[in-house]
């Protein structure tokens, strides 16, 4: 079967009881076909079940090694990952340079990533996890990327996010330098990903205009599958405070439900799906 694939995936399901409640919204309401679970999220033991009652929604984890929540494994377990008092790097610029420098052992990010992945499988029996993507894009460290890979393999986890970027700025270009070389190294493994990418340069500010232009952006490319990475949540949660992102959390969840957005889905050929679809769409 040939068609236009379209996966609109929401990340961070588990980052706060709101997160959680706009991404079932957004699906059940919207265009959004797949959600990344956060399982370090304050709000993902809680919220797991909610995810019983949507099961066409696509489910893979957003792995994470940097961030202001905790890891779930001790400081003992994970030494390199963690500062004194148990807590990751809160971006990938405080965690760069220092696995850059050989500081961060390899078998750590193991561990904990493993336990992540066993954690968001284990709060959803019998339901297959469709993907592997990383908190801030960190697998496009080749180090990482490497272990995601692996990962992927040994959980049967058959498709991954390949991050791109089609901004102009020395970041972007890097980022999509790294992600096409991303790319190639999981499809040779046998992973399947998008073609395309959007979400990177529009990070927390896919907002209905924005949306509808990476929507139309996306189509003009003629590409046969496509992934848009977003962040949907609630106007004014509580719980986002101590994220301080600058994400526009609730207008891209007002985006994502807005008939403009679906209008732009139909008019430039694209079938929502998830990324069980991909293997179909070729």
């Amino acid at each position: 079967m040939t068609s236009r694939l379209l996966i609109v995936n929401a990340d961070d399901y588990g980052l706060t009881d709101g997160v959680c409640r706009a991404i079932v919204r957004a699906h059940r309401d919207g265009i959004v076909t797949s959600t990344s679970a956060l399982a370090v999220g304050p709000a993902f033991v809680a919220n797991a079940r909610l995810l019983d009652d949507v099961p066409d929604l696509g489910v893979g984890v957003h792995l994470a090694v940097v961030g202001e929540d905790a890891p779930l494994l001790s400081r003992s377990e994970i030494p390199t990952l963690v500062d004194g008092r148990g807590r990751l790097a809160l971006s990938w610029r405080a965690f760069l340079p220092r696995a850059m420098a050989g500081r961060v052992d390899v078998q750590d990010m193991e561990r904990e990533l493993t336990a992540q992945i066993e954690a968001v499988a284990a709060a959803l029996p019998g339901r297959a996890l469709t993907h592997l993507d990383s908190h801030q894009h960190l697998h496009l460290w080749p180090r990482f990327g490497a272990l995601l890979i692996e990962l992927a393999d040994r959980f049967a986890i058959p498709a991954v996010r390949a991050t791109r970027a089609a901004g102009r700025s020395p970041k972007s270009r890097a980022v999509d330098r790294l992600g096409r070389r991303f790319a190639r190294r999981a499809t040779a493994a046998g992973l399947r990903m998008p073609d395309a990418f959007a979400g990177f340069d529009e990070g927390g500010a896919l907002v209905e205009q924005h949306l509808v232009a990476t929507i139309d952006r996306l189509g003009a490319t003629g590409v046969a599958t496509a992934e848009i990475g977003l962040h949907p949540g609630e106007h004014d949660d509580p719980a986002l405070g101590r994220y301080e992102w600058g994400y526009r959390w609730g207008e891209e969840g007002d985006a994502l439900v807005a008939p403009s957005v679906r209008d732009a889905v139909a008019r430039n050929g694209f079938v929502l799906g998830s990324f069980a679809a991909l293997g179909a769409a070729r």
